[in-house]
């Protein structure tokens, strides 16, 4: 049998996700409703139920009548159109069972055009994003954020950037959320060697994943704890809005802060030089200007959904402006349930009108 090889391979920064080689073979049937599929099992239970019964009356018949006067006493009765009848009556039933679960064959070729955004998603992943002042940690409640965006997107494309004192670009803009998705598991502190919070190169990066042409259907969402920034992120900022990219920022953690567990040492807290413990902080106030300076939205992450429906739902997807992301040709299976429909019901009709006993010879 004819297979279709997919070949999905790309390489991130530091660990690299073996290639995806999915085999789909080429079939000429489609089942559309499987779930109708075990009925098929009343087919045999009929087969068996006429068997019994044809059993019985035949029995029945011979006990009154005797073996050898059946055809003397029934000169009119058949065996043969008893079967006939039952015969069309099974082959019915499985003719409108098998239509309920809508076989398809043959296709045509379908255009598919899909209007969205394209959204990049820039993921801190420097060590304060360990920190516990929101649970489990900030870099979880950052990824179940990001799983939950992935889930709300309606036919927008979506890209991966993590950051930390240098950025990398981890998906390019897809549609196969289960990639991104993917990817998104393998993200960690340890991904990128070089530590730090480097926001404005990850706003370059992002930016420059975005492409040169894509207008205004742009949207950069910035999920970090916004400290200890380098660079020049508001620089960044407007760059990425001369390039037509607003930013939405979603800060992660509490203005209070929280220590930074000491993954090295197996225990404990970091601390500076003079043995201080270091106490990581939200900087809202950075992550504001720095949307501020888009157009974008600034938000605090929250339990629930709420912060992402704010971003997406309320200001990306009803405000942005939406450009044509994908235009292709889809396969599309014909419909053949009417064939087993007619044939059933044609065969019902027969059954009926075809009569048990013979007619009389004249």
């Amino acid at each position: 049998m004819a297979a279709i090889k997919i070949n999905f391979d790309v390489g991130f920064a530091k660990k690299n996700l073996p290639a995806l080689n999915l085999d789909i073979p080429k079939t000429f049937m489609q089942i559309a409703d499987l779930q109708y599929l075990p009925l098929l099992w009343l087919v045999p239970a009929l087969i068996f139920f006429h068997a019994w019964s044809f059993r019985k009356k035949d029995r029945a018949i011979e006990v009154f009548c005797g073996p050898g006067l059946i055809d003397k006493l029934a000169p009119l009765f058949s065996r043969k159109r008893r079967r006939l009848k039952a015969f069309f009556a099974i082959t019915a039933l499985f003719f409108l069972v098998f239509a309920l679960a809508r076989p398809k064959w043959g296709f045509h070729w379908e255009e598919i055009t899909r209007q969205g955004v394209d959204i990049i998603i820039a993921l801190d992943l420097s060590e304060s994003m360990l920190a516990e002042d929101v649970e489990p940690n900030r870099l979880e409640r950052a990824k179940r954020k990001i799983s939950d965006l992935l889930n709300m997107l309606e036919g927008d494309r979506v890209g991966l950037v993590a950051f930390a004192g240098v950025s990398f670009l981890e998906c390019p803009l897809t549609m196969d959320y289960g990639a991104v998705k993917m990817f998104l598991d393998y993200l960690d502190v340890d991904l990128i060697p070089v530590q730090g919070t480097a926001i404005g190169d990850a706003v370059k990066t992002s930016v420059d994943a975005f492409g040169k042409f894509g207008g205004k259907s742009r949207a950069l969402v910035l999920i970090t704890d916004g400290e200890d920034l380098e660079g020049d992120p508001l620089g960044a900022a407007s760059l990425a809005r001369k390039a037509g990219v607003k930013i939405f920022a979603i800060g992660v953690g509490k203005e209070g802060g929280a220590p930074i567990p000491n993954r090295e040492s197996g225990g404990g807290f970091k601390k500076d030089k003079e043995g201080n413990l270091i106490i990581s902080k939200l900087d809202e106030a950075a992550l504001q200007k720095i949307a501020l300076e888009t157009g974008g939205l600034y938000i605090r992450s929250v339990t629930g959904d709420v912060d992402l429906i704010k971003i997406y739902k309320e200001s990306i997807r009803d405000k942005m402006e939406k450009a044509e992301l994908k235009s292709a040709k889809q396969k599309k299976w014909e419909e053949r349930f009417q064939i087993f429909v007619f044939a059933g019901l044609a065969l019902i009709i027969i059954e009926f009108f075809i009569p048990e006993k013979r007619r009389k010879s004249t």
